[in-house]
């Protein structure tokens, strides 16, 4: 969100791939930028790669508080 200074696009069906953007666009972005590397990764190291799963969503963090 706005107030958090950022977005985060998160891939579930790809373990550990999300992307970081200062507006919801860059995180799509960048997000599509990572999953691209995911994939280019585990198809040279030769694993397996997930069906994809259609889960639309949308999360929002809210920024810590001390």
């Amino acid at each position: 969100s706005e107030e958090d200074d950022g977005y985060i696009a998160d891939i579930p069906d790809l373990q550990h791939c999300s992307a970081f953007g200062k507006t919801p666009e860059e995180a799509l972005i960048q997000g599509l930028l990572a999953k691209r590397a995911w994939l280019e990764a585990a198809r040279a190291e030769g694993k397996d790669i997930p069906a994809p799963r259609y889960r639309p969503a949308i999360y929002q963090l809210a920024a810590a508080t001390a």
